[in-house]
């Protein structure tokens, strides 16, 4: 595959590459990375191109006519732009003169958390809320212990633990299967010699007290950040704050391998309501005192707009059912 432009995982060829072994359609248009999905007992399809760059006119044009090729109703992009506070109407206008809208159904979060590992390590823990570094403290005082680890074993732990954090916590998760080729395409295979910047790479990490694994994190490298997308938590032993303990070591993980950004994969707004339900992981990554930025949003490339409303009003009413049911 031909090497992407983009600077995040979900535009780079390894990450094409496990795609397909889902079975997805994976469309490679001038180094973009586009996912065909079946719109189940129909004949038409949803193209998503989640974290490229800026839209372009170029861009689009060439993503119009792979629409139009494989049958999308529409396009979902979700780039990975951040918003500049000084040029809020210049990129607003270069979004409407491209004739998209507003996606009805976002799939990446707004904002996010981004910490820079370059400061030495006294700066960050410097830059950490006082209630962060006092739970690092208790993880250390008990002696919480967190290594990488990509045995099998490992990975069945992760697996198990996540069963039960996706349970307590009510929240939706990929299927087994989808975990297990993630894993087997992306690890840190230790016969590589090397492993270069530009080849996303997948760790795992597990935080251990007592011989109890209490918490484990899958973490990605790509180019020249550090990425947290994968994360789960027993309910045992909380008193010992492994996840603080597991938060500081992946930021030592990353200081460690030379990356300069961890991307910590996801934030609330600027002000969150407490009863949100990503509240607390919102709070938790907050207290590393990452910088808080926002994306330019979700926007919907439509291909048949006759169509486009019907699958709308379906779509709403499907997650209005899966709500119901959870």
């Amino acid at each position: 595959m031909k090497a992407t432009n983009s600077t995040h995982p979900l535009q780079s060829a390894q990450w094409a590459e496990f795609r397909k072994k889902t079975g997805v359609t994976v469309v490679e248009i001038d180094g973009l990375y586009m996912t065909i999905h079946k719109i189940p007992k129909s004949p038409w399809n949803i193209g998503y191109v989640p974290k490229g760059p800026m839209p372009t006119r170029k861009m689009i044009d060439e993503l119009k006519k792979a629409g139009k090729e494989y049958s999308c109703i529409f396009i979902q992009l979700e780039p990975n732009a951040v918003v500049d506070k000084n040029s809020v109407p210049t990129q607003s206008g270069q979004i409407s003169n491209l004739g998209l809208r507003p996606s009805a159904h976002p799939l990446f979060t707004k904002y996010n958390f981004q910490l820079d590992l370059t400061p030495d390590e006294e700066t960050l823990l410097k830059n950490m809320h006082p209630k962060t570094r006092y739970n690092i403290r208790i993880a250390e005082k008990h002696g919480v212990i967190v290594t990488e680890d990509d045995s099998a074993e490992a990975f069945e732990k992760y697996l198990n633990i996540s069963h039960e954090t996706t349970n307590r916590q009510g929240f939706y998760a990929h299927t087994d299967s989808y975990h297990r080729l993630m894993w087997e395409t992306l690890k840190n295979h230790k016969s590589q010699i090397t492993n270069p910047n530009d080849r996303l790479t997948a760790y795992l990490l597990k935080a251990v007290f007592e011989k109890k694994t209490l918490v484990t994190w899958i973490l990605f490298t790509y180019q020249d950040a550090l990425y947290y997308p994968y994360g789960a938590s027993s309910s045992e032993n909380r008193e010992v704050m492994a996840s603080n303990a597991m938060m500081w070591e992946a930021i030592k993980f990353g200081k460690k391998l030379g990356l300069k950004n961890f991307d910590m994969w996801g934030a609330l707004g600027e002000s969150p309501d407490p009863k949100d339900s990503w509240f607390g992981f919102h709070r938790f990554k907050q207290g590393y005192g990452p910088r808080h930025i926002e994306y330019i949003g979700s926007f919907d490339l439509v291909i048949y707009p006759l169509l486009y409303p019907a699958y709308v009003f379906a779509d709403k009413l499907r997650w209005m059912i899966l709500k119901l049911k959870k």
